[in-house]
């Protein structure tokens, strides 16, 4: 059994410290909870974008990784990872979970792989400038974090000139509805451009348990252009008609009607791309 702690949501402002500090103990919490219900949908050394199914095999986001060095974002038990491992890419995994991480040691020792990991968040990355080819994150880390373009920028300083950056993410037109697998989650019921964070309190503490953050597709694109990156794709997959898997909020009844997930897709540019 799992225990699940009663909680109040709220919209209201908060700061990175706080959203880091919540998060990092929530998903200690719930990492066992995750891997035990999605660990097998996601494979071992699977690379998927989003609770609609969609993978990296089949999207090529990331393009060629072999020989590349490439950071994952939120990496929980680093399937993602383990399949760039797979394909001759040099992966290293960041996350603010102890625990995900634990959960990413116990499939190493499983199937005899290797990947380094880190415990940090996103916000504020403990690599040198320049050190990676590839940057990517399924939805591992960027809605958590308060400042998108603080986080765009620092993201940009550890990628070489010319690397890659692929991130998912809740798909911004979501934050109107309620989360809701049902048909209630297809009534809109908030604006789009309120960008307020949802905040979950504990009951018994009274203390921040978990924080999301919204942005618009334009905040995305504004965050990514400010920092030199150069928008080569926005992917909204499609819910495969044959699709049932409910995974929160997501489900067929919503996803064969409306996006659930965004990826985007955006190389840095070169200073001879600038001029």
């Amino acid at each position: 059994m799992f225990e699940h702690r009663p909680v109040r949501a709220e919209r209201r402002p908060t700061d990175e410290q706080d959203s880091l500090t919540a998060n990092r103990a929530d998903w200690d919490r719930y990492a066992d909870e995750y891997q035990s219900t999605h660990g097998e949908f996601l494979g071992d050394d699977g690379f998927l974008w989003g609770p609609e199914g969609a993978r990296e095999d089949d999207l090529g986001a990331l393009g060629d990784t072999a020989g590349l060095d490439v950071l994952e974002l939120g990496c929980g038990a680093g399937q993602c990872s383990r399949w760039v491992l797979a394909r001759g890419g040099r992966p290293v995994g960041l996350d603010v979970s102890i625990r995900q991480l634990q959960h990413s040691r116990r499939i190493d020792l499983e199937h005899g792989t290797s990947v380094p990991t880190v415990c940090a968040g996103a916000a504020a990355i403990p690599f040198a400038d320049d050190s990676f080819d590839i940057v990517f994150s399924a939805f591992g880390a960027l809605q958590f974090v308060a400042d998108a373009t603080a986080l765009i920028a620092e993201i940009a300083r550890v990628t070489r000139p010319g690397g890659r950056l692929a991130f998912s993410v809740t798909h911004p037109t979501r934050w109107m509805f309620p989360d809701d697998p049902s048909e209630g989650g297809l009534i809109a019921s908030q604006s789009y451009w309120d960008r307020t964070p949802y905040v979950e309190v504990d009951d018994e503490t009274n203390e921040t348990s978990y924080v999301e953050h919204h942005r618009t597709l334009g905040d995305w694109v504004r965050a990514l252009s400010a920092s030199g990156y150069r928008l080569i794709d926005l992917i909204e997959p499609e819910w495969p008609a044959d699709h049932d898997r409910v995974w929160g909020g997501w489900s067929r009844t919503r996803g064969l009607l409306t996006p659930g997930t965004a990826l985007f897709v955006a190389d840095l540019q070169s200073v001879a791309d600038l001029d």
